[in-house]
C-alpha cells in the first residue's frame, strides 16, 4: 500500500480546511471498509487521509417529528439496530443489514456508501425511496443535495474540492406508510448487486389505495437511478399485482444495464421488474400492518 498522511480534525470546519489545502490528494475518511481497500489496490493514492469518523456532527443520529438526521459517519450497526429507523424507515434498515458482516457494519457508513457512488452502492436506492437529502459543507458553505442528483457517474459526485458530506436528512414518517429494499446477487459469497430496488409507498386510510410512492433501482445504469415515472404511475391505484406490474415496467424501460461477469443487460433487465414488483407488495405490506 502507498504510504500516506493521517489527519484527524476536531471540527468540520477544520476538515473542510484541510482537505481544500492539498490540491485534491487528500481523501476524507469515514469507516474506510472503501477507501483502505481502494488505496490498497491503487485506485486512489492520497497524500493525506482526513479521519472524519470522530467529528460530532457526523454522528447524529435523531428521529422526530420532523424526520429522521443520520450523520454521515453512523455505522450501520447503530441504523439496523435503532428501532424508530426499522420501524418508520425500513429501506434503509434493510440496506444496513446485508452492507458486509457484522465486522464490516461496526465500521461502514451510509454516508460514505453514498460517496463511494458506485452503482450497486447498497444504501443509495433506499435512500432515494426516502426521499433523502444529503448536507454538504464546504468552503462555499453548506448546501443540501437531492440523493437522486448525488451521483454523476461510476465512482464521481457532486462534491467539489474541500466538500463533505455532513449528514443525511429524511422527511418526517406518515401514517400508513412502509418501505423496503431488495436486491439481487448470484450467490451469497459474492455481495455486490446484479440489480437492486428499494420503494417506498404512502397508502390511504383503507390501506388499499396508493396515494404517493417512490421507487429507484440500483446497478442497472451508471448510477442508481430514481424511477420517477413508475412512481408516477402508482399516485391513486389500488395496491395490487396490476399496479406493481406497470410500475415494473416503467422501471424496465430505465434500466441501462451492462453485461459482466455478474449478469447480461437482458437479464438485468428482467430482473429489475421482479424486483420492483417483489419490493412494492413488501413496502404495501408494511404499511399496512404498521411494521
Amino acid at each position: 500500500m502507498r504510504d500516506f498522511d493521517y489527519s484527524a480534525p476536531t471540527s468540520v470546519a477544520e476538515a473542510v480546511r484541510v482537505l481544500g489545502q492539498h490540491n485534491g490528494s487528500a481523501r476524507p475518511l469515514a469507516g474506510g471498509t472503501d477507501l483502505i481497500d481502494q488505496i490498497r489496490i491503487g485506485r486512489h493514492q492520497p497524500e493525506l487521509v482526513v479521519d472524519l469518523k470522530r467529528l460530532p456532527e457526523l454522528n447524529v443520529l435523531e428521529v422526530s417529528e420532523a424526520g429522521l438526521r443520520l450523520g454521515a459517519a453512523v455505522p450501520c450497526c447503530r441504523i439496523r439496530e435503532n428501532a424508530a429507523i426499522v420501524r418508520h424507515y425500513s429501506a434503509l434498515a434493510d440496506s444496513a443489514r446485508i452492507i458486509g458482516g457484522i465486522q464490516i457494519q461496526s465500521r461502514a457508513s451510509v454516508g460514505g456508501n453514498l460517496c463511494t457512488s458506485g452503482p450497486a452502492g447498497d444504501s443509495i436506492p433506499s435512500l432515494i425511496a426516502l426521499g433523502a437529502k444529503a448536507v454538504l459543507t464546504g468552503p462555499a458553505g453548506t448546501r443540501e443535495v437531492p440523493v437522486e442528483e448525488f451521483c454523476t457517474g461510476p465512482g464521481k459526485n457532486v462534491l467539489q474540492r474541500g466538500e463533505i458530506v455532513v449528514e443525511l436528512r429524511f422527511p418526517g414518517a406518515v401514517p400508513h406508510s412502509g418501505s423496503h429494499y431488495l436486491r439481487f446477487i448470484p450467490r451469497n459469497e459474492m455481495d455486490i448487486a446484479v440489480v437492486s430496488v428499494g420503494a417506498a409507498v404512502v397508502l390511504d386510510a383503507t390501506g388499499k389505495k396508493i396515494k404517493s410512492a417512490r421507487i429507484a433501482v440500483g446497478a442497472v445504469a451508471p448510477t442508481p437511478l430514481f424511477a420517477k415515472e413508475a412512481s408516477e404511475l402508482l399516485a391513486g391505484q389500488e395496491a395490487g399485482e396490476a399496479a406493481y406490474q406497470r410500475a415494473a415496467e416503467a422501471a424496465r424501460a430505465i434500466a441501462r444495464p451492462i453485461d459482466d461477469m455478474r449478469g447480461t443487460k437482458e437479464f438485468r433487465v428482467h430482473v429489475t421488474g421482479v424486483l420492483v414488483r417483489r419490493a412494492l407488495e413488501t413496502a404495501v405490506a408494511r404499511a399496512q400492518h404498521g411494521v
